[in-house]
């Protein structure tokens, strides 16, 4: 028989690349690349203002020469967005152009970071975790976003492409979009909530699940369920871990010590913030939930074993009467009632059946042999 192939774990052996290397060393940490394919780097730009915006996908030689500055002429603002950061050597580009800490593109490129938030002179630097749930196979799949707020551009790194923050774009592409008269931090709002957004997405389909698989619990548990519960627990657990930091983040934001937000988009991020604790709230419900189905599971399970084991006690207790007088009649004597008898054998047949329909009466009576019992 083939033994079935265990799932390598490459946690550890993602990390592995970094040790003994200096901070700052830009290494992709992330998904393998038998995990998912690795495409090559895609950069757009987005500069607008209150009177529209230009969209451009970016070359590697128009890469090589872009300016900020010449594209933030005149009030404008930039969102530059790039699609795959397992290209170390394009982050370095950008990190040169628009000056970004070492340790900020090492971060970058570390797509197993949980959501933090770094303070520079001149911009903010805010990781965080998007999320896509696989219902077939009851699994998560996160994505890292990361965020570079300065003062008159923001930058933002995916994995890769995953409609995010395309609601956004179409707002922008409107052309009586109020996004582009606003500055770039009430753009980096819109993303973030975006992201958010879609959390409550992913818990409501986790939801859904959860009180499926209730319902089969309290039909008839089995096997799959078990492992169900594990798989939603699973997913529960990383969308906890992603959360509950992301929470710290922007309520850092909130208090704005940096000045990278003006006073007017301040009450949008409190929005968010808001967000977060409502999701936090219906994500533990969920998870307590399921520790309630496993006990549930382990309460049917008992009950089962405990009902097979009662009838297999009643019919063992049936056959023992029976098993004692033919054990009797059995024994080597000469001389015992009924064996020269031609009736005898009926008679101890009779006397069998007799105790056990008595006894059949007595646990009847007794609801022995109810499944309610």
């Amino acid at each position: 028989m083939k033994k079935p192939q265990l799932r390598k774990l490459k946690f550890n052996k993602r990390f592995s690349k970094k040790i003994g290397l200096p901070p700052g060393s830009l290494v992709y940490v992330g998904k393998e690349n038998g995990d998912v394919p690795k495409l090559p780097p895609d950069v757009t730009i987005m500069v607008f203002n209150s009177a529209g915006v230009t969209e451009k996908v970016l070359t590697p030689d128009e890469i090589a020469n872009f300016k900020p500055s010449i594209q933030t002429r005149g009030g404008k603002k930039l969102w530059l967005n790039v699609h795959g950061v397992h290209d170390a050597n394009l982050i370095k580009q950008l990190g040169d152009i628009f000056k970004l800490h070492p340790l900020v593109q090492e971060d970058i490129l570390n797509t197993q970071q949980r959501p933090k938030i770094d303070e520079y002179d001149d911009y903010v630097f805010l990781e965080t975790q998007s999320f896509l749930y696989d219902k077939a196979n009851l699994s998560m799949d996160s994505e890292q976003v990361s965020f570079v707020l300065g003062k008159n551009y923001l930058l933002t790194f995916q994995e890769r492409s995953t409609g995010t923050f395309e609601p956004v774009r179409n707002r922008m592409r409107s052309a009586s979009a109020h996004i582009n008269e606003l500055g770039v931090d009430y753009l980096a709002y819109a993303l973030l909530d975006s992201v958010v957004d879609r959390y409550f997405s992913v818990l409501e389909e986790v939801g859904e699940d959860s009180e499926t698989l209730e319902d089969k619990l309290l039909a008839n548990p089995t096997n799959a369920e078990l492992h169900t519960i594990h798989q939603l627990k699973h997913v529960s657990v990383e969308l906890r871990r992603a959360v509950w930091p992301l929470r710290e983040v922007i309520n850092s934001l909130t208090r704005n010590e940096t000045d990278f937000f003006r006073d007017t988009t301040i009450p949008y991020l409190r929005d968010v913030y808001d967000h977060t604790v409502s999701f936090i709230e219906a994500l533990e419900s969920i998870r307590d939930s399921l520790s309630g189905m496993m006990d549930i599971y382990m309460a049917s399970v008992s009950q089962r074993v405990n009902l097979e084991v009662r009838a297999l006690t009643v019919v063992a207790m049936l056959f023992m009467p029976a098993t004692l007088i033919a054990g009797i009649f059995g024994m080597n004597f000469d001389h015992m009632p009924w064996l020269q008898d031609k009736n005898g054998f009926w008679w101890a047949l009779g006397i069998m059946t007799t105790i056990a329909l008595l006894m059949i009466a007595i646990f009847w009576r007794r609801q022995w042999l109810s499944s309610r019992a």
